[in-house]
């Protein structure tokens, strides 16, 4: 029997993807999605989820104000791998079951690190911008490989990244509130303090969640202790990184520069702060690779599938 329960999509990403919808409906003829091209406000969350049985839930606020206000609602389906957008302890608490798969996309987010990690050492993204002006500027920066890379988190995405960088020979420093020894030992990296990561490191990735000691890890004392020569990447998520302290460390060439996928505010307005030449950035694409978006999709279904038609 197909089930009479009412879904929402809240993401876009997913919401565009034909084989997503296809997927969902025929499980869930009474599918909404969000074809809209603006982000959900909170009001206008609780007014398009007032009745919903279960969401797909991508990254809008699920705080308590939220979850109290939708007595129907039964599961929230996380379409994508952080959780840092809803009060989880909470939604339980209300008897909301929360389906989450963790490192769906973490092939795609590593992927991109990895080509941040290159284009940034060999001076593509410069050069290459350069040339689009007419300007022939001959500047093939360094080799990643044997350089010093910082892995900040070492989870489904960093322990990945790890993976990819084998063949370059790198110097691999591991940072991480959880002992990873199983994870260095595999890979060749080392497990270190966070000041270790910032002193010697080449090039830093961060790949953590947001968390109240993980909000601005990434400040102005943080940048002091870099490397002059050396790029920071960011593809976790935008409040990891004191925005106005990295914008001020690019300007004033305190490191040599940065790629973001991720921003403190997302379409970032700060245009003065995108355009600066040592700054690469992309708009929170790291984890939407094709195969990546379908991975997290069909997680996201198959939770609804097991909480809907398991109660059948």
């Amino acid at each position: 029997m197909v089930s009479s329960s009412i879904i929402k999509v809240t993401s876009r990403a997913f919401s565009k993807n034909p084989v997503l919808r296809k997927e969902l409906l025929e499980l869930f003829p009474n599918t909404v999605f969000n074809d809209g091209e603006s982000s959900f406000n909170t009001e206008d969350l609780l007014n398009y989820l007032r009745d919903a049985d279960g969401v797909v839930l991508g990254l809008e606020e699920v705080d308590e104000e939220v979850i109290n206000a939708l007595p129907n609602l039964k599961i929230i389906a996380k379409f994508g791998v952080g959780l840092d957008n809803v009060n989880v302890d909470y939604a339980k608490s209300q008897g909301k079951s929360i389906g989450w798969t963790g490192g769906t996309n973490k092939r795609s987010v590593a992927e991109q690190t990895l080509g941040f990690m290159l284009g940034l050492c060999r001076n593509l993204f410069v050069t290459g911008y350069q040339l689009k002006q007419g300007n022939w500027v001959k500047d093939g920066g360094f080799q990643l490989s044997e350089k010093i890379v910082g892995v900040i988190g070492c989870g489904n995405i960093g322990t990945e990244l790890l993976r990819l960088l084998q063949p370059f020979g790198c110097e691999l420093l591991i940072c991480d509130i959880l002992n990873k020894s199983a994870q260095a030992k595999k890979y060749q990296a080392r497990q270190v303090e966070f000041s270790e990561i910032l002193t010697k490191s080449d090039v830093i990735s961060l790949h953590v969640p947001l968390t109240e000691l993980t909000c601005h890890m990434i400040d102005a004392a943080s940048l002091q202790q870099m490397k002059s020569t050396a790029y920071l990447i960011n593809t976790s998520r935008g409040s990891v990184v004191d925005q106005i302290a990295l914008k001020q460390a690019l300007l004033e060439k305190k490191i040599r520069g940065a790629a973001l996928d991720v921003f403190e505010e997302e379409p970032p307005a700060d245009l003065e702060f995108l355009s600066l030449p040592n700054l690469m950035v992309t708009p929170h694409i790291g984890g939407n690779a094709k195969e990546a978006v379908e991975a997290m999709g069909r997680a996201a279904i198959e939770h609804l599938e097991s909480y809907f038609y398991g109660m059948q």
